[in-house]
C-alpha cells in the first residue's frame, strides 16, 4: 500500500489550553450523554464537528454539517488548529490495562492511497447506508479527515515499530534536556492525555526523511485489513470519485502491525429480547441437537457468582482448544455453556461460504442459533429490534446478566473474541464477517491529527 507523510492540523495548546480536552472518541461510539460531556469539556472539542448536535430548525443551509464546516474554518482562523510546518508520519502510542495486564499498542498515522476493496485493502465487516450518508455529508461539507481508519498490516521485521519506538525515545530525551535547563516537568510528546477509560494516548512526529522512506518502502508491498472505520474508508472512496481534488485520492489512516502484543480483539456479546413465545427451556432443548450443553445451577448470590465463573472458564478453555463455545443466561437459576458438536451443520447450511467463515463463533451463533432456533434472520437483525450488541468492557457481563434479571431482555449469549488468524483467513477469502464480530480495544481517537484537503 502506498503511504505518504503529511502536514497535519493539530490543536494548538497556546489557544485551546489542554489539548486532551479537544480530542474525542470515534463518532460511532459516542452516545448522547457522552456528547454532552464532550461539549462541556471544551468549546474546541472535536465532537462539535464529528457528531454535532441537530436542532428542529435545521435546514439545507444550516445543519450539523454546515456548522461543522464553520467550526473548522473558525478554529483554523483563530489559531486553535495549526498546521505543522514539516511533513511527518505520526507515531501513535496507546498504553492501557486489561484484566490486570499492561499493554502498549503502536500505530503510525499517514496518508494512504485509496484502493478499491480487493487484494490491497480488505474489509472484514459490512457497511450500511445510514452511517455512509452521514460521513459523506460531513466530508462534502468540510473537505477534511478527522477520524482515523484503523488498518492492520503484517511485518515480521517490525520496521515501523522500531522507528516509532526510536522517535518516542528521542522526544523523551530531548524533553528531559530541555526541562533540565528550565527546571520544569518533562512533556515529550506532541500530545499526551489519558481518556475516561484510563487509556493513555501519545503522539510523536517522525520527520527524518530516511525514516519516512523506510516506512513507505516497507508498506509498498503490504496489503491491509480494515479493523475499524469501514464507513469512513468507504466514504473516502466515494468522495475521491466525485471530487476533482487530487488530494482526495489519499486518506488519513492509522496502521498497526499485527505482529505486536498490544493488538487486542475483545468479544461483542449479544442480548436477545422482544421475542414472542420465547422459552428458555425450548432454546436449551433445541441447542441439544447440535451442541453439548453444560448446566451450571445456583441457588444463592454466592453460588450464582461461582456458576458464572465456571461458565466463563469453560468458554475460554474451549476457545483455546479451537472449539466453538457460547455462554448462555436466561430466566431461571442456571448458566449454560454450549459447545458445538455437529461441525457439519454449517457446511450444509451455508456451503457457499468459506471454511474460515463457517468456523467463526459469530457465524455459528447467527446461523444455527439466532436464525434457526429463534427465527432472527438477517432482515430482523438489520432492523435491530431483537438483538443488542454489548462490547466486552469491564462490566459488560454483569450488566448483561442484570438486563435479564430485570426482565428487560430474554437471553444473553456470551462470546469469545475472534482470533487474528481467523480474521486473516476470512479476509483472504474475500469475505466479510457478520456485523459486530470484532471489538478492537482501545479505540483510535479522533482529532490527534486532522487532514485538511
Amino acid at each position: 500500500m502506498q503511504v505518504e507523510p503529511f502536514k497535519a492540523f493539530r490543536f494548538n495548546a497556546d489557544v485551546v489550553g489542554d489539548v486532551g480536552d479537544c480530542i474525542a472518541p470515534p463518532y460511532d461510539v459516542i452516545d448522547d450523554a457522552q456528547r454532552e460531556q464532550l461539549y462541556a469539556k471544551s468549546e474546541h472539542n472535536l465532537v462539535r464537528i464529528t457528531k454535532g448536535k441537530t436542532t428542529a430548525a435545521d435546514s439545507e443551509r444550516n445543519n450539523q454539517y454546515t456548522r461543522a464546516a464553520d467550526y473548522l474554518s473558525c478554529w483554523v482562523k483563530e489559531g486553535a488548529l495549526k498546521q505543522d510546518s514539516a511533513e511527518a508520519i505520526y507515531a501513535y502510542v496507546q498504553d492501557f490495562e486489561l484484566a490486570g495486564a499492561r499493554y502498549q499498542r503502536h500505530s503510525f498515522i499517514a496518508l494512504g492511497k485509496l484502493e478499491e476493496f480487493g487484494t490491497i485493502v480488505k474489509p472484514h465487516e459490512q457497511v450500511f447506508p445510514k452511517p455512509m450518508i452521514d460521513r459523506l455529508s460531513l466530508k462534502r461539507a468540510t473537505c477534511a479527515d478527522f477520524g482515523l481508519v484503523f488498518m492492520l498490516y503484517e511485518d515480521e521485521q517490525k520496521v515501523a515499530d522500531q522507528i516509532m519506538a526510536e522517535a518516542a525515545e528521542r522526544s523523551f530525551a530531548g524533553a528531559q534536556d530541555a526541562c533540565a535547563r528550565r527546571a520544569a516537568p518533562a512533556c515529550s510528546a506532541l500530545i499526551d492525555f489519558v481518556d475516561e477509560l484510563d487509556v493513555r494516548h501519545r503522539l510523536f512526529a517522525i520527520t527524518a526523511k530516511n525514516d519516512i522512506e523506510r516506512i513507505a518502502t516497507m508498506m509498498s508491498d503490504k496489503s491491509c485489513i480494515i479493523a475499524d472505520g469501514h464507513h469512513r474508508y468507504t466514504t473516502g472512496l466515494t468522495y475521491s470519485k466525485e471530487s476533482k481534488n487530487p488530494a482526495a485520492k489519499y486518506q488519513m489512516l492509522a496502521f498497526a502491525n499485527i505482529r505486536q502484543d498490544g493488538l487486542i480483539i475483545l468479544a461483542t456479546h449479544r442480548l436477545v429480547g422482544n421475542l414472542e413465545d420465547f422459552s428458555m427451556g425450548k432454546l436449551i432443548a433445541g441447542l441439544g441437537e447440535r451442541f453439548k450443553i453444560t448446566k451450571y445451577e445456583f441457588d444463592s448470590p454466592k453460588a450464582k457468582t461461582r456458576a458464572r465463573e465456571k461458565m466463563l472458564k469453560q468458554m475460554k478453555a474451549e476457545h483455546k482448544n479451537d472449539k466453538n463455545a457460547f455462554g448462555i443466561y436466561g430466566a431461571g437459576n442456571a448458566f449454560y455453556c454450549a459447545v458445538l458438536q455437529d461441525r457439519d451443520a454449517m457446511d450444509h447450511l451455508v456451503p457457499e461460504r468459506s471454511e474460515a467463515w463457517r468456523a467463526l463463533d459469530v457465524s455459528i451463533l447467527h446461523k444455527l442459533i439466532l436464525e434457526q432456533l429463534l427465527s432472527i434472520d438477517e432482515r430482523r437483525l438489520a432492523r435491530g429490534e431483537n438483538v443488542e450488541y454489548v462490547k466486552d468492557t469491564a462490566n459488560a457481563i454483569d450488566d448483561s446478566i442484570a438486563q435479564i434479571d430485570l426482565g428487560r431482555k430474554q437471553a444473553a449469549f456470551f462470546m469469545n473474541p475472534v482470533k487474528i488468524q481467523q480474521l486473516k483467513m476470512v479476509t483472504d477469502a474475500g469475505e466479510r464477517m457478520p456485523q459486530k464480530s470484532t471489538y478492537f480495544y482501545p479505540k483510535v481517537y479522533s482529532g490527534l491529527t486532522i487532514n485538511k484537503l
